[in-house]
């Protein structure tokens, strides 16, 4: 059996002041080579990686508090606790420490914990403790000022915390108390105040642990209530007497746990409410306090996870039908303030702490509340709802899924936040902005789980579109079965009936933008763009938020070249959308419409314009779609005899469409041969002769290129093929040379070697003609 007195758990102190769980594990103290002394390590308990490595360093202030706490600073904020789960463990862990340090373990705490001066030190040497003025009520004013006196010297605030623990100070101080009260002593009753104010800025546990006692904490609230700078003293053990009383839902057996639940809520009322509002420097003092009411918290909690009775008694008393409505409030408002408890706890704890709430039932339990009539209950089912989709969002889902195979859709949890989400009588929907949070966070693809066997986004989603659906979409349908909203207060007005389609738009825009063929598919089969063009059509030249929204929508299809949808709304919609001209969305779509029939009809065409595409160099400005369709109407510098070669087509061609380019293209290649052979025949002067290119490409066969040349050069020679910068090389080809192409179907072969054309740069390069070689000409050998 493992040994749990040195059994712990580690903290640290974070920015806001509140302890983070960094883990479970037990401690041990022994000498580490590398830190060079006795240190502290935890290992932990899961994995027995190592969660702390301390050493005790001779000068640091260690405090022992609540019996089962080590707290102590390793550096500049940033403060350390070992929490033990036994207090035999923390007692044999102190005294290793002290027995580094030198000190008596009876000490609480072990080092000042702030430096002083030198003179402080000095005038305190020679009074080894702090003597207390006699507790007397003619004596109260002198006890005030000496407490005053030493919360800012540190050394005196510890010299004061011991003397009063000692010597059992703060009974007597409460004896006090109460003679002042029945005498009606003002003067003293405002200066048992500041000494009770004083004694919680020594911020010291040990006087805490007697202040906060069954006995005391009463009285120690009732000198609270006595502020010399009001003129009327507050009432607050009235208040915790009489109108907030505890009520024990559900009876709790175990007497040490009753004590802590009445101790934890007295403790965080002393302060929230009765202490004053404290300065930045006494901030700082109240520490402790803090640590206080948090552990004992985390005391809580575990000690009900642990009462199995108390829970199972709990869950069934909360979904018996025969459990009358006020105790039912009172049920669930138990279980909203323990899940409200739970959010002080770290991840881990938390994490064990619903694990235990879900074996108990309480999502089933949560689906009987949210279905009876009491708003409160309901209200308070909602928090707790809340608590657990924000811990957990795939427990719930998990959950939903799986009472869907048993129960109707109508009784689901999920849909019944669906409907109190609808249904919500507030007029600011508090409730239904609230639930509506928590139906987003449900549904979010960015927090589902996707594991080997498992996705929870197709799971889920796959659900709720076929179980939830049509519970969240049954209002909108139901007020729109008419030409306009049968309840026109929906809408409101028209700005927000054009918010309302917008926000439709923008739902389906994001459908549309995943550019998936299945969503796709159903838009086209429903016709769903049939209202998107009655609602733009109706809208008429209004310039507002749905014009721009239902524009933006088909110009992303026209963009995006989103055929299925190009063609869908071209075929069904371009009756009623052709003489829209202020924008040329819908011109554009009709063009993109028919460059898909065209490739359809001519798919040879459109697998030369793809070999044109991939091998051509471009050097101009102008668009690719632009180039695209010059090259294939007009482009073919290739045409042996004039004439120009093109696919056969299945479909006849209007003649004059596809003559006009090219006649147009004739001319001008006239006109570039003229200068070429003019080329030719300078160059052919200059004695040498160009090298010839093969590119030949077929199905099935490789692409060649091969350069060859007449004479042999050197490799690296100016004249080499291979060099750079060589006129021959295939890297560098003269600017003032014409280039031809040609293209040939022979026996299923296709050759193409293309270069651009260079016109505009034929003036100012003309003079280098007769130094430059031959201009390459394409040959293609069959």
């Amino acid at each position: 059996m493992t040994d749990t007195r040195r059994r712990v758990k580690v903290y640290t102190l974070n920015e806001d002041r509140q302890w983070d769980d960094r883990g479970t594990g037990h401690v041990t103290s022994g000498y580490v080579e590398r830190l060079k002394g006795m240190s502290l390590l935890v290992r932990a308990e899961s994995d027995g990686s190592l969660l702390l490595e301390s050493k005790i360093n001779p000068n640091t202030a260690y405090q022992k508090q609540q019996d089962t706490l080590i707290v102590w600073s390793e550096a500049e904020n940033y403060d350390l606790a070992l929490s033990f789960q036994e207090k035999a463990g923390c007692d044999e862990i102190w005294e290793k420490i002290c027995q580094v340090q030198g000190k008596d373990p009876s000490v609480d705490i072990t080092q000042d914990l702030v430096d002083e001066s030198e003179e402080e030190r000095f005038d305190d040497m020679s009074s080894p403790g702090l003597e207390l003025p006699s507790c007397e009520l003619s004596r109260l004013e002198e006890i005030a000022e000496l407490v005053a006196s030493s919360l800012p010297s540190p050394l005196r605030r510890e010299k004061l915390a011991l003397a009063l623990e000692n010597e059992g100070y703060i009974k007597k101080l409460l004896e006090l108390f109460h003679v002042c009260e029945d005498l009606e002593n003002i003067e003293g009753l405002h200066h048992l105040y500041e000494i009770i104010k004083g004694i919680f800025l020594l911020n010291r546990t040990a006087l805490f642990e007697v202040m906060f006692s069954e006995e005391c904490i009463m009285d120690v609230i009732g000198c609270l209530e006595y502020d010399p700078s009001l003129s009327q003293p507050r009432k607050h053990r009235e208040f915790l007497t009489k109108t907030a009383k505890f009520k024990e839902v559900i009876p709790i057996s175990d007497p040490e746990l009753k004590q802590k639940i009445h101790q934890t809520y007295r403790v965080q009322y002393i302060q929230d409410m009765v202490l004053p509002t404290p300065s930045v420097f006494e901030e700082n003092m109240l520490s402790t306090l803090h640590s206080f009411i948090f552990f004992n918290k985390v005391e809580i909690v575990g000690m009900l996870q642990e009462d199995e009775k108390f829970l199972t008694d709990l869950f069934a008393q909360l979904t018996d039908e025969a459990t009358d409505e006020e105790k039912r409030q009172e049920l669930v408002n138990f279980l909203k303030e323990f899940c409200a408890f739970s959010q002080t706890l770290q991840p881990q704890n938390r994490d064990a702490f619903f694990k235990t709430l879900s074996s108990m039932g309480i999502l089933p339990a949560l689906e009987v509340i949210l279905g009876m009539d009491d708003a409160q209950v309901r209200s308070a089912a909602t928090d707790i709802f809340s608590y657990l989709v924000e811990y957990n969002p795939s427990m719930v889902r998990e959950f939903v899924m799986q009472e869907a195979q048993q129960n109707d859709d109508d009784i689901l949890l999920i849909n019944l936040i669906i409907e109190h989400m609808i249904c919500d009588t507030d007029p600011e929907l508090g409730g239904a902005v609230q639930l509506m949070g928590l139906l987003r966070t449900l549904v979010d693809p960015e927090n589902m789980l996707a594991t080997a066997n498992k996705t929870e986004k197709t799971e889920f989603l796959g659900f709720f579109y076929k179980h939830c659906m049509h519970v969240l979409t049954a209002p909108l349908l139901a007020n729109t079965t008419e030409e306009k909203p049968s309840k026109e207060e929906v809408l409101g007005s028209d700005k927000n009936s054009c918010f309302c389609v917008a926000g439709a738009l923008r739902f389906k825009r994001k459908i549309i933008g995943l550019k998936d063929e299945f969503y796709n598919r159903y838009i086209m089969k429903s016709f769903l763009f049939e209202p998107v063009v009655k609602a733009f059509l109706n809208n008429g030249s209004r310039y507002n938020l749905m014009n721009s929204a239902i524009i933006e929508m088909f110009e992303f299809i026209r963009v995006e070249d989103i055929k299925s949808l190009t063609a869908h709304v071209i075929e069904n919609y371009w009756k009623a959308l052709e003489d829209v001209d202020y924008v040329q969305t819908f011109k554009g779509l009709k063009l993109r419409f028919e460059q898909q029939r065209e490739r359809q009809d001519n798919p040879k065409l459109d697998s030369m314009r793809s070999i044109l595409r991939n091998h051509r160099y471009r050097r101009d400005a102008r668009t690719l779609e632009d180039e695209e369709e010059m090259w294939f109407n007009t482009d073919d510098e290739d045409m042996e005899d004039g004439e120009a070669v093109v696919p056969p087509s299945d479909k006849t061609k209007n003649d004059e469409d596809i003559m006009e380019p090219i006649s147009k293209f004739m001319e001008r290649k006239k006109l570039k041969e003229s200068e070429e052979k003019e080329v030719l025949l300078k160059t052919n002067l200059s004695g040498r002769q160009s090298p010839s290119f093969k590119l030949s490409l077929s199905s099935g066969t490789k692409t060649n290129l091969t350069s060859q040349s007449s004479t042999t050069n050197l490799p690296g020679s100016p004249g080499s093929p291979g060099s750079p910068g060589s006129p021959g090389s295939p890297g560098s080809v003269s600017k003032s040379t014409s280039q031809t192409a040609a293209i040939t179907t022979k026996g299923g072969l296709v050759g193409l070697v293309d270069y651009p054309d260079d016109d505009e740069e034929d003036d100012e390069d003309e003079d280098k003609e007769e130094t430059l070689p031959l201009s390459k000409k394409a040959k293609l050998e069959s």
